[in-house]
């Protein structure tokens, strides 16, 4: 899946992204750390993995999305 980088921290190498239906989804460092990612800035286009249902789902990958 894709989504739009929204905020970053690199301190605690966590954030959220935009999907494109608009709706924010926050990502922890291990889905940071997972991608092999150094730095992630606003409007970055990124691919994710998710997994779960509902409340209980959450991003366990981010990497740059790549043509």
């Amino acid at each position: 899946m894709q989504a739009t980088s929204y905020t970053y921290d690199p301190e605690t190498r966590s954030g959220s992204v935009l999907l494109d239906d608009g709706t924010p989804m926050p990502f922890d460092a291990p889905a940071f750390d997972a991608g092999d990612l150094r730095l992630l800035r606003p409007g970055q286009r990124v691919r994710i993995e998710v997994e779960g249902e509902g409340e209980a789902r959450r991003i366990t990958l981010i990497t740059l999305a790549t043509l």
